[in-house]
């Protein structure tokens, strides 16, 4: 499994290069508009955020505290959709 981070939310549209891992297909949503989607599904502190390839499409992925409890939100990054919704332990 590839995982492609962005460090600024909007760059995934750019196509981000990752040493021979090619580039990063563009997406309809925006990090902060998937962000948005994530946030109304697991209110929370957002602690990690990914534009990755998961089981073969791309999607954004979204670590969020809530008080002890680690909430990972898969986001379709070209349909809006929940593709992941899972609680985690904390430092996984």
């Amino acid at each position: 499994m590839r995982k492609f981070v962005l460090v600024l939310g909007g760059l995934a549209s750019a196509g981000l290069m990752l040493g021979n891992a090619g580039a990063a297909p563009p997406a309809k949503l925006t990090m902060v508009q998937a962000r948005v989607i994530a946030l109304k599904a697991a209110p929370g502190r957002v602690s990690k955020q990914e534009y990755e390839k998961e089981k073969g499409g791309w999607r954004y992925s979204f670590d969020i505290m809530q008080g002890k409890r680690l909430h990972e939100i898969g986001v379709d990054a070209n349909t809006g959709a929940i593709v992941e919704n899972v609680f985690e332990k904390p430092g996984t």
